[in-house]
């Protein structure tokens, strides 16, 4: 079951970002009293009581003039719209209501989407109050009272937001065909290769880059087997600024990573792997899904007999936090290699979903232990007691030691290495979480 999506929509200096960090924990968002200057991540996950979400801040606005302002209010609305399950409309009770409040109301109360009216600065409940009940004229619903800076009111915030997440009953039909996220920079060729496995023209393609309008999701029926494809090429051709495209298909593929099992990552061949290439796999890798990585364009390079090596070699290099990825060389344009992709993605998903019992796992543990010693500071050794899988999608293993402080990031690989040298599990990550013990306790 994937996180709901909640958006936080506004207009310049309301405290978006300001939020966004409360809720996040951490300042990941550069703030500044300047309009206009959130930059850096835009996606976190949040657990609040017992529920946890994706939350986004569309950001991204440079306030030139008023009428660039409420174009760009109406474009992050509508990206807020497309993606996210609850949207968060925060407004500043110290400007008061003005005329771009309304306007981006009107777009969010017709989109359907639930909708949770926030006013931010009310540092003073008595002192503002009279202010905030201005806010009832936006008629979306009953307006919040918050102070992002001081976290006041957030729980009433939050407990509003999650009353329209779904209901966890409803979630229990579970659609179980596979789910597959196809993502990339514009222009890879993610909505053609779409097309090949389809065999017809069902999503548009053309040479302009972010031609794709929206997520599109794809049945598409293989050897009697469904899969569902989900195109996140979504960008809008009105959006003339890069950085703006760039963060509107970095909202679209966190919304559909976030659904997907296994993440196809496409790379142009043409262009090799770049910087932004590894900001979008990093996305897949964060939240522990199942990724392929696939060479599109693969006919239109000339090749030796070291090309394929050489090719593999720099993906490693660029994306070398996720050595377990699977690649594969095709051509949409030719469908060189296309129809091995359902394979891959089998075994990809099979190795999601793999549990190895706790028996086994401690038996490798124990002769990792007995190859390798583990760490020790100050006349204090690592003692590791215990090892158990926990759970699927990524697979999630415990290890019971006797000092966390002890347990260094390497040896945590080391053993994560034995364990797929055991097993294998090509194509996903594996998470580890390390719980201390006291001796005694054994």
């Amino acid at each position: 079951m994937s996180k709901p999506v909640v958006a936080i929509v506004g207009r310049p200096n309301v405290g978006k970002s300001t939020l966004f960090n409360a809720l996040a924990g951490e300042m990941i968002s550069i703030v500044k009293d300047t309009p206009g200057v959130t930059r850096d991540r835009i996606y976190a996950d949040v657990t609040w009581l017992d529920k946890e979400f994706t939350m986004i801040d569309t950001g991204g606005i440079e306030p030139d003039s008023k009428d660039v302002i409420l174009s760009q209010m109406r474009e992050q609305a509508q990206i807020a719209i497309d993606t996210a399950d609850v949207i968060i409309f925060i407004t500043d009770v110290r400007q008061g209501l003005v005329d771009a409040d309304s306007k981006v109301a009107d777009m969010l109360r017709r989109s359907g989407k639930p909708v949770v009216l926030v006013v931010n600065k009310v540092d003073n409940f008595d002192k503002f109050m009279p202010d905030v009940y201005e806010f009832y004229n936006l008629g979306i619903g009953d307006p919040v009272p918050i102070s992002a800076s001081s976290r006041l009111g957030l729980g009433d915030m939050l407990e509003a937001v999650v009353s329209h997440f779904p209901d966890g009953s409803a979630e229990e039909e579970e659609d179980d065909r596979p789910r597959i996220a196809i993502v990339g920079k514009p222009n890879v060729g993610k909505s053609s290769i779409i097309n090949r496995l389809l065999g017809e023209n069902r999503v548009i393609v053309s040479d302009i880059a972010g031609t794709t309008r929206d997520a599109i999701d794809t049945a598409i029926v293989h050897n009697g087997k469904e899969y569902v494809f989900i195109d996140t090429a979504g960008l809008r051709r009105k959006s003339r600024i890069k950085e703006e495209l760039e963060r509107y298909s970095i909202i679209r593929t966190v919304t559909a990573v976030e659904r997907a099992d296994v993440v196809l990552m496409v790379i142009d061949a043409t262009e090799g792997v770049t910087e932004q290439d590894a900001k979008i796999a990093g996305i897949a890798h964060e939240r522990g899904k199942g990724v392929i990585i696939v060479v599109n364009k693969w006919d239109a390079i000339e090749k030796n007999d070291r090309t394929m090596r050489e090719y593999e070699k720099d993906i490693r290099h660029v994306l070398s936090y996720m050595p377990y990825a699977e690649i594969m060389y095709v051509s949409a344009l030719t469908g060189q290699r296309l129809n091995k992709l359902y394979d891959m993605i089998d075994m990809v998903i099979e190795n999601q979903t793999l549990r190895i019992a706790t028996g086994v796992l401690n038996e490798i543990m124990t002769e990792a232990v007995a190859m390798q010693q583990p760490p020790s500071d100050k006349g204090k050794r690592l003692k590791l007691y215990y090892i158990t899988q926990v759970s699927v999608k990524p697979p999630t293993f415990v290890i019971f030691v006797n000092d966390k402080e002890l347990m260094h990031f390497s040896y945590t690989r080391y053993l994560e290495n034995k364990i797929r040298e055991a097993f294998g599990f090509r194509g996903t990550s594996l998470k580890f979480f390390i719980r201390e013990r006291k001796e005694k306790e054994q």
